[in-house]
């Protein structure tokens, strides 16, 4: 049975059971404790703690998930791997432990051709919570499962959390045993390796809300949740292959291709050689890993979710090479990766263009860095080596990563070849203060110091914040909270800056690349300035402000109310980042997609995927087509509708965003440009006004950022460039529009100038050899030659002092020694003949000499060597002192 047909028969089967099907959430995951989506129940969570209301009462999902703590187990063994797919079924408080066993036992064992899975009822054993009575008398009862094949385990197998602070609880799990022959019998407690009896599914009754989780089994139990809720998880690539009679997962239809393909470029035969089998699994793991990612819109980086991807794509391109393949492997792999799992994401196929770009950028930068980075190892190395450590400190492993983007396992892989060994510890602890400041710079900027518990306890108590950004600017609301950054009951004076929670509130909180609004809130006997609002949690809107006048406290009645001209540039260029997003994407074409954005008021920026630099002519029709759409003055709509309907309706999604089952489209002209958007925007496009492109560069492999100012901004930018061709043209005595051929033919000018000053200088410097050459004195037996002509820099010098050596008889002894000052500055240059070398004397000797009376220093090889000073007074010294250099070493 095909993984997208089990898919299939998964979402058909709840969905005969009023189960909603939801469809799958962006690996991107909007915690930000966490990297990525790991688990199914993730988006679910607002409902499973009651935070928010469920929209339905029960809903199911195969929801694509990235697990990163075992990387470097890929391959080694068969069991771990990095994307994978959770089917799930989930109750708000409707069903609770009886009903998602009978769901589950219906489902694994219901003929293939009624639509279940055929499993073998005989095969299937349940393991539950030590105490959860009820839980084994439903097996016994519902499912008819014999006692002995209920076995009772403790928090370590039988109790689920996600590993942060949320909701958990008991839970009970389905094995099947494959036979004797991969294990003895005695069911799961006695089979710890898990072959012959393989779990795949854990049905997670969801109790409790906890918190201080600090592993598996140690975590504290805030209290029941509002409601009693089902998640369950379902593996699906476990289930495939054991439906389609393989080993393991990278057996299985959606995995296998990529294996085949690789073995074949490299050729070799899976199964074969440990070591060859190893790099092959990696290959397959990661190529499909890379796709699904860059699919759902991470690219690569240095950071975060962007390092995650950058190191399995790096993983895989270093394990073909190890296979012995040099050339670019990708474009080989990741087609066949597309191929096996579009027939479950098809959007993967139609956004293939995009995502190869990505990927087969990262993989050329890598080749590139590959030598760059592999000598500065093999330097670390030798030098470890030399010390008699033969060990890489967590720094040069750090730097390897930072700088060359070297994942540690290839650092590893690299040392382990050498005979030395790296301090990954030292190493993971760097990573781990980079991840920290990450992640405490996201929760800082949207909670402070506050604890987000204090947050969320606002919301249990209070409900959500009454949010009127999209219908007004101006509010009579109350403060339910002034949320101090320490302990204390908070009132806040004249100049002090806190947090405050309003019953309501007109103000947009920062979200969507769009930055807050600014404003005031007033109150009888106070004023205070809001500089920032976020939403510590989702439903929650806190205000940064600034008090101005008077004490704000709880309970406070007052007028919150948004700065006008604030809030109309930040529409302006909320809806200029979308009209030129959709001028991108007529441009260059539906690839173009925008990946970020950020916008304040007159001001925007939009990153977007895209290879190479824009030619001056598409950056010219991207401003056209952006204008044409503003001088139009297309209206501007926003409409609700579910989040298929808004794909049906072709609403383009932009990654990396999350977004629930109601989602916002808001339309410029209709078709022309529509997206998901929580933004405020302007009316019409006209409101808009000048809208003027400011840069373009490039942010990462695959990936170009455009910058524009809009409104009263665009008109000034456009000003000083007027104001800036009006001032050229009449410093310039030139009509404006004749500027480009005027500066044109100055710089040609220029241009022949500076090649008739170099040619003058060589012409110069030919003399000034000869006459130099004539002069030389004899010290010792050696040609000695010292001087200083003005004005020429290191290179020239240099080039004088070797032709001046190249007039010098070559059967004597010739050392020629000159110092030059240019700009304040002193250069100067040593060069010997091989016959000074052979009578013992040395450039490098003689240029140290005659560096410190003008205050430099420099070095070279023995027969050149250059340096430079900052005391152009001390050059006669400095010939002197060289000369004396001469006459020691010849023993005079």
């Amino acid at each position: 049975m095909q993984t997208a047909e089990i898919r299939r028969r998964f979402l058909e089967h709840f969905a005969q059971r009023d189960h909603t099907v939801v469809p799958s959430a962006s690996l991107i995951s909007p915690d930000p404790s966490l990297l990525f989506t790991v688990a199914g129940m993730v988006p679910f969570i607002p409902y499973l703690t009651g935070r928010e209301p469920a929209p339905f009462p029960r809903a199911t999902s195969v929801q694509k998930c990235v697990r990163t703590l075992d990387i470097e187990e890929v391959g080694k063994t068969t069991r771990h791997g990095t994307f994978f797919q959770m089917n799930g079924n989930f109750s708000f408080g409707d069903y609770f432990k009886e009903g998602a066993i009978q769901y589950a036992w219906e489902l694994i064992t219901g003929k293939i051709e009624d639509g279940g899975l055929g499993f073998d009822p005989d095969t299937i054993w349940a393991t539950v919570y030590l105490d959860d009575d009820e839980g084994a008398d439903a097996w016994h009862r519902i499912a008819g499962l014999p006692k002995e094949r209920i076995q009772r385990l403790g928090k370590k197998d039988n109790y689920w959390h996600t590993g942060a602070p949320g909701p958990g609880g008991p839970c009970s799990e389905i094995y099947v045993d494959r036979g004797a022959q991969f294990g003895p019998d005695g069911g799961p407690a006695v089979d710890l390796a898990g072959d012959r009896f393989l779990e795949i599914w854990n049905l997670v009754f969801m109790q409790y809300e906890l918190d201080e989780v600090r592993s598996k089994e140690e975590f504290r139990v805030l209290g029941e949740l509002p409601k009693k809720n089902i998640d369950t998880g379902m593996g699906l690539e476990r289930v495939a292959y054991l439906l389609q009679g393989v080993e393991n997962m990278y057996e299985i239809d959606e995995v296998s291709p990529v294996l085949r393909r690789a073995a074949e470029l490299a050729g070799v035969t899976y199964g074969r050689d440990h070591e060859s089998d190893v790099r092959l699994r990696v290959v397959a793991d990661h190529v499909r890993s890379g796709l699904m990612l860059i699919g759902d819109g991470v690219t690569p980086g240095n950071e975060g979710g962007g390092y995650i991807l950058r190191r399995l794509l790096r993983r895989a391109v270093r394990s073909m090479k190890l296979l012995g393949i040099d050339e670019a492997t990708l474009p080989e792999l990741l087609p066949v990766s597309r191929d096996a799992m579009s027939a479950s994401y098809p959007e993967l196929a139609t956004d293939f263009d995009r995502i190869s770009a990505v990927a087969y950028a990262e993989e050329e930068a890598f080749r590139r860095t590959l030598s760059a980075g592999t000598t500065l190892f093999d330097t670390a190395v030798t030098q470890a080596k030399a010390a008699g450590t033969p060990a890489l400190s967590g720094d040069q492993a750090f730097s390897l990563h930072d700088t060359y983007g070297f994942p540690i396992d290839v650092t590893l892989e690299m040392a382990a070849e050498q005979g030395v060994t790296v301090d990954e510890e030292g190493f993971r602890a760097l990573m781990k203060e980079q991840r920290e400041r990450a992640r405490a710079d996201a929760r800082a900027k949207r909670t402070g110091s506050v604890d987000v518990l204090a947050y969320r306890r606002l919301l249990a108590e209070h409900g959500p914040t009454d949010w009127q950004a999209y219908d007004t600017l101006r509010t009579d609301s109350r403060v339910l909270a002034v949320v101090a950054e320490e302990e204390g009951a908070p009132v806040a004076g004249p100049g002090e800056i806190v947090r405050v929670v309003l019953d309501r509130t007109p103000f947009y909180a920062e979200s969507g690349g769009q930055v807050a609004d600014a404003g005031v809130l007033t109150w009888d006997g106070g004023r205070a300035e809001v500089i920032d609002v976020q939403r510590p949690v989702k439903g929650l809107v806190a205000h940064q402000v600034r008090v101005l006048e008077g004490e704000l406290r709880d309970g406070v009645e007052l007028t919150a109310e948004v700065d006008y001209e604030w809030r109309l540039s930040a529409c302006q260029a909320h809806s200029g980042t979308h009209v030129v997003h959709a001028a991108l994407r007529q441009v260059l074409g539906p690839q173009a997609l925008q990946s970020g954005s950020y916008n304040r008021p007159g001001y925007l920026r939009l990153d977007f995927a895209w290879q190479g630099a824009l030619s001056p002519a598409q950056r010219t029709d991207i401003e056209d087509v952006a204008n044409a759409a503003v001088r139009a003055d297309h209206r501007v709509t926003a409409s609700y509708m579910t989040l298929p309907e808004a794909q049906a309706f072709g609403a383009i999604a932009l990654f990396g965003e999350t977004y629930g089952e109601q989602v916002r489209v808001v339309e410029i002209g209709g078709p022309w440009s529509r997206e998901l958007c929580g933004g405020t925007h302007v009316r019409g496009s006209a409101q808009i006004g000048t809208l003027a492109l400011t840069g373009e560069s490039s942010v990462g492999s695959g990936a170009r950022r455009v910058e524009a100012v809009v409104g009263l901004e665009g008109f000034r930018y456009l000003a000083r460039e007027r104001d800036l061709v009006r001032q050229l043209a009449e410093l310039l005595k030139s009509p404006q529009d004749g500027l480009v051929e005027r500066v044109s033919g100055m710089v040609a000018r220029l241009r022949d100038a500076d090649k008739e000053l170099a040619d003058l200088r060589s012409q110069q410097s030919v003399a000034a050899a000869g006459q130099l050459a004539a002069a030389a004195t004899d010290v010792g037996g050696v040609s000695l030659v010292t001087g200083s002509p003005a004005g020429l820099g290191g290179g020239d010098l240099r080039t004088l002092a070797l032709d001046i050596r190249g007039r010098l008889p070559g059967d004597r002894p010739s050392v020629v020694l000159l110092a030059s000052e240019s700009g304040g500055k002193v250069a100067l240059v040593a060069a010997l003949n091989p016959a000074a070398l052979e009578r013992g004397l040395s450039a490098n000797d003689v240029l140290r000499a005659a560096a410190a009376p003008v205050g430099g220093r420099g070095g070279g090889k023995a027969d050149v060597a250059q340096g430079g000073g900052t005391d152009p007074a001390g050059i006669p010294a400095a010939l002197q002192a060289g000369e004396q250099a001469v006459v020691t070493a010849t023993g005079r």
